[in-house]
């Protein structure tokens, strides 16, 4: 392990020196750049790629153009998002159906095998990381309520730019800004969402309120919102699982962002976010039958053991400094960050005497980011990017009787990077950077509790007293891309980078067989990432295209071996391609559709065998259709279809986690929204629309009785918005 004041004396010293130096050539290529509105599709008539002038900073922790970025990137506004949002008020559904690439939702509290490209994906709000790396809960797309949210940006693919975690890309919630317009201003919401099959017991409601605005120096945002869910039912009205369901949730957030600015330079910005979603329902689950389309998992009445499900609190809050021209031409972004989690999932008979697991998780993180600019000649400009990112993370699983599952993992990781973007005239981007990952973990002594074998119904590796020790990890990370733009109708590019994760070291603690850590299966996984897409635009038409491949030395899928979850370490090749389209087909209608398919294999000793389901989703067909019969009038319908994957042969007449087939499915959404008066604004949304029975994904290829669940039947939404 690098000690932490020798490397960050040498990084100072290293970045001041390079800001005075580069800051002194010229900077006149640095423009101004003003985020476009991402409301409607094709806005201006005369540039059709108009989104490629969006506005993303996810990407190289910088602002830049979208057009000038060297890998595949989705972009949600906050229209998409409220389209998506009048449908469902899942985060995992909203991204499910609107990102290619991402797996398919789960209609869960959960977001288990819902990978980006056949990998983990890296969740943050505003750069802070909800996911948990050293004890994957899977619950990190629902960790706050998506009315806070002012954009999406997901990056696919491997990424280098923020570390540990992000083999598949990354997904970046951006919270909402404030309207410096008015003294005050802001809206609010009420509505309510039930089952159009049988609706007894299936209507909730919300309310949210939301005020804005600005102060001489003071800028702020404070929004809440209260929801609860009422019963989920399928096609044929039955209660859908209380398992990770997301009947009967009572969901709270709470968001404030200030900011004050003490010129035109510098600034300084607070942002606090609460989020709560438990389950109070008086519903257990009755397994089905796993194969048998007519026998699912439903909902029955019964007193449900233990605790409220889902996640008791998630509190995330910033403190970020911005100063412009800092040192020299060089700007400045400094934040310091925490997060503390907790999550419960149901009680269950999986560990010796039963329990109720929960996964807790404390970070408390600090990043720097600069920036300089710099130009060489009328060809040769561009801009450094370099920082250094702190982070400690502490996680443990504790069942809620006391017992100890995991032990408190305390994670420190250093990492110093930087990224060059160097502009070779007005068309041509090379984009680099490097990033080094230093981390150290501390596993305390503990005792392991017996779990569950589901083949013959024992208990095993209870007992065993394993003694802790420090872990540590180091890897160098590279990136390097190349874009060409000089064409609207076919603008290229082509891009390598890597990835570093500690792939569920919690999963492989709670199982370990020996009596140290140091002889458990414990390392990291590094994958790379080969990418090579296109984009483009011509008349009325918008387009992009995307191959990629990716490989790593050492995997992360789950296996079950004698009835009993384990990760294997084999190699994995994962590789696909994403087509998607827009087309204006009048001035009042527009018209849409992406596919994305994905596909990936473990070398064993003797074979190579597909990943599971847990890691490859199907095929994903989405299209859409945006209809504005007035100008105060939007009507959006939606197609989701996939043609089903079935890669695995039943053993014994069974079929395992992670093998079961995947049938076709096509399902359609709508969603409507009237404004009258200028600031009253009515909304509909219906989600299956012509009240499709079909299965979820997850749970064909989960293979289980007690988790083959239908997705929802027609469910109507409707609510008004007032604004002043």
């Amino acid at each position: 392990m690098i000690k932490f004041s020798t490397l960050l004396l040498v990084f100072f010293s290293i970045s001041t020196l390079s800001a005075q130096q580069i800051s002194k050539t010229n900077t006149n290529n640095e423009k101004d750049k003003t985020t476009k509105s991402q409301d409607t599709i094709l806005n201006d008539k005369s540039k059709a790629d108009n989104e490629l002038q969006e506005i993303v900073v996810s990407a190289s922790r910088k602002a830049e153009i979208l057009d000038e970025v060297p890998s595949s990137v989705t972009l949600l506004s906050k229209k998409q998002i409220q389209q998506q949002l009048s449908i469902s008020s899942n985060l995992s559904d909203i991204l499910g159906a609107t990102v290619p690439g991402l797996g398919f939702s789960t209609n869960r509290t959960q977001n288990l095998g819902q990978t980006l490209r056949g990998r983990r994906v890296l969740v943050m709000i505003d750069g802070i990381p909800q996911s948990t790396p050293l004890r994957d809960g899977a619950k990190d797309m629902r960790s706050l309520d998506p009315t806070v949210l002012d954009r999406v940006e997901v990056i696919k693919g491997a990424t280098a730019i923020y570390g540990n975690g992000a083999d598949g890309g990354l997904i970046n919630y951006i919270t909402k800004k404030s309207n410096p317009d008015k003294a005050i201003s802001g809206s609010t919401e009420a509505g309510t969402a039930f089952s159009l099959v049988k609706p007894a017991e299936t209507a909730g409601f919300f309310v949210s309120q939301l005020f804005t605005g600005k102060i001489k120096k003071f800028d702020y945002v404070v929004s809440g919102r209260y929801e609860e869910t009422g019963l989920y039912r399928d096609a044929k009205g039955r209660v859908l699982s209380p398992e990770y369901g997301m009947n009967d949730l009572k969901n709270w957030n709470a968001f404030a962002k200030v900011g004050y600015d003490f010129n035109d330079n510098n600034r300084l910005e607070l942002m606090y976010n609460y989020f709560e979603s438990t389950q109070h329902t008086d519903y257990v689950a009755k397994a089905g039958v796993y194969g048998n389309f007519d026998s699912p998992t439903i909902g029955i009445k019964g007193q449900r053991p233990g605790e409220p499900e889902g996640t008791p609190y998630n509190h995330n809050a910033s403190l970020s400094y911005i100063g412009k021209n800092f040192i020299g031409k060089t700007d400045v972004n400094a934040s310091l960050y925490f997060q503390d989690y907790l999550t419960l999932i149901n009680y269950s008979d999986f560990f010796e005497n039963n329990g109720q697991p929960a996964t807790q998780s404390k970070k408390l993180g600090f990043r720097l980011n600069l920036n300089t600019p710099y130009e060489f000649s009328t060809l040769i400009s561009g801009n450094l990017t370099y920082g250094l990112d702190i982070l400690s993370d502490i996680t443990d699983t504790h069942l809620t009787d006391g017992r100890l599952v995991i032990p408190e993992m305390k994670m420190n990781n250093i990492a110093p990077y930087f990224q060059l973007k160097n502009m070779f005239g007005p068309n041509l981007v090379l984009k680099t950077g490097l990033r080094l990952e230093n981390v150290n973990i501390d596993v305390p002594d503990y005792t392991t509790i017996g779990i569950r074998n589901y083949v013959n119904g024992t208990y095993v590796g209870g007992g065993i007293a394993v003694n802790g020790r420090e872990l540590d990890f180091n890897a160098l990370m590279f990136n390097a891309g190349l874009r060409y733009t000089k064409w609207s109708l076919f603008k290229p590019f082509v891009s390598f980078s890597q990835s570093f994760s500690v792939a569920d070291l919690g999963l492989v603690l709670r199982a370990a067989k020996e009596n140290t850590v140091n002889n458990t299966s414990i390392k990291a996984v590094t994958a790379n990432n080969y990418e090579f897409g296109f984009s483009g635009a011509w008349a009325k038409l918008s387009y992009e295209a995307a191959v990629y491949y990716s490989t790593s030395k050492l995997g992360a899928s789950y296996v079950y071996i004698d009835g009993n979850p384990q990760i294997s370490r084999s190699p994995e090749k994962i590789y696909g391609f994403e087509l998607s389209a827009k087309y204006r087909l009048h001035s009042k209608v527009d018209i849409g559709a992406n596919y994305s398919f994905t596909e990936g294999k473990r070398e064993l000793t003797d074979k190579k065998v597909y990943l599971g389901g847990d890691r490859i989703n199907p095929p994903k067909i989405t299209a859409f259709t945006v209809i504005r019969p007035l100008e105060a009038w939007s009507i959006y319908l939606q197609m989701i279809n996939t043609p089903g994957r079935d890669r695995f042969e039943p053993v014994n007449g069974a079929y395992t986690y992670g093998t079961g087939p995947i049938k076709s499915f096509t399902a359609f959404n709508l969603s409507s929204s009237y404004t009258f008066r200028e600031k009253s604004t009515i909304r509909l949304g219906i989600e299956n629309l012509f009240n499709k029975d079909y299965y979820s994904v997850i749970s064909q290829w989960q293979s289980s009785n007690m988790n083959y669940v239908k997705e929802n039947g027609t469910r109507l939404t409707v609510s008004f918005t007032q604004a002043f």
